[in-house]
């Protein structure tokens, strides 16, 4: 049998570099006050090395974990994963919080968590014993629990919300929903429209009512009508096909419709194809979260961008800058969208109005 290599150790890289293990040590958790050129030498004689650190070793030698728990929604992820309808919210995340973990010598863990069950404070100590993390994420609708957070600020330990204002502790980060739901109708406005639909999403989701209120807002602004025009969802394929058969079958129907996030503009782009409304030609179709799904789509979607990479980032970053005893903000940080316009938004005419009442 082949003789294990034996692993390079922080004690080979400090003798290649001709430092000492604790100025080692300093550089590995990226401590102030070391000179560039001793950094310079001691990550050279780790690249010489090829010297990987030890996290189970940087865990004994301190109060880290170097753990950060990031808890989603488990029964939407689990139902999105076994209806094969895409995952770009949890890829998005995963790709901020994880790649910025790394840099930082951090490693991300995800778990599932139903905000609803009975057992949650059960399944969620259950979570922090095992992990032992040095910060959650509270990712929609955990981030606007009230038992979660307070059961993570009684812990002590470090927290992101993301999508939450609500009351507690924690950092707070919002992707600006109301503006989103602002701006995507002002440009079915400006294109013409009047019978605006809007496809809501959980109450259960704070960024749900802003997005609503930003519709609202920008329709008062416009001085149009809201009647009926108003449908609640759940952000699932479903729904939004139950959302377009109402609002295309109104007296006075809408021309335009903004679905809360893409399974629901899916569903009414489903719809509206089964009924041969066209879209944009009968029918102009604004989404959320701008997956490749509605990129893709035939018309592909005009979308709502969230920077859901971003804020995870941002997340990970306010977490550790707390652990090393930097000074964080306490005030909700904005990330701004972008409204990407692709072929299912398009001025209406008297004709395309007149279809959409043909059934």
């Amino acid at each position: 049998m082949a003789k294990r290599r034996q692993a390079v150790t922080i004690r080979h890289v400090a003798a290649e570099a001709g430092v000492s293990l604790q100025t080692v040590s300093r550089i590995l958790n990226k401590a102030p006050n070391v000179r560039d050129e001793t950094v310079a030498r001691v990550q050279a004689a780790i690249d010489r090395l090829g010297y990987v650190p030890s996290l189970a070793a940087q865990r004994m030698a301190g109060a880290h974990s170097y753990f950060i728990l990031a808890l989603n929604d488990r029964a939407r992820t689990i139902a999105d994963w076994q209806s094969d309808q895409g995952t770009g919210w949890v890829d998005q995340m995963l790709l901020g919080g994880m790649l910025t973990c790394a840099k930082h010598g951090y490693r991300m863990i995800v778990e599932l968590v139903d905000t609803h069950s009975d057992h949650i404070e059960r399944e969620l100590m259950a979570a922090l014993a095992a992990v032992q993390p040095d910060g959650v994420i509270l990712t929609p609708p955990h981030s606007g629990n009230p038992l979660i957070v307070r059961l993570l600020t009684e812990q002590g330990i470090s927290f992101a919300r993301i999508g939450s204002t609500s009351a507690g502790g924690g950092f707070m980060l919002v992707m600006d929903d109301e503006r989103a739901g602002r701006i995507a109708t002002e440009h079915l406005v400006a294109l013409g429209h009047r019978r605006i639909g809007f496809v809501a999403g959980p109450a259960s989701y704070e960024l749900s009512g802003w997005r609503v209120e930003g519709w609202r807002g920008a329709m008062a602004a416009a001085e149009l009508d809201t009647t009926d025009l108003l449908v609640p969802g759940d952000f699932s394929h479903d729904a939004g096909r139950a959302a377009g058969a109402w609002l295309l079958e109104l007296a006075d129907p809408a021309t335009a419709i903004i679905a809360s996030n893409d399974q629901m503009a899916l569903g009414v782009l489903e719809l509206a194809r089964g009924r041969g409304v066209r879209v944009p030609e009968a029918l102009s179709l604004v989404s959320f979260d701008d997956t490749p799904a509605v990129r893709f789509a035939h018309p592909p979607l005009t979308a709502i961008t969230q920077p859901v990479a971003q804020v995870a980032a941002r997340a990970v970053e306010l977490i550790i800058a707390a652990r090393k005893g930097r000074a964080s903000t306490s005030d909700p940080i904005n990330i701004p969208v972008s409204l990407q316009i692709r072929q299912t938004t398009a001025v209406p005419t008297r004709s395309r109005v007149s279809q959409a009442h043909a059934f």
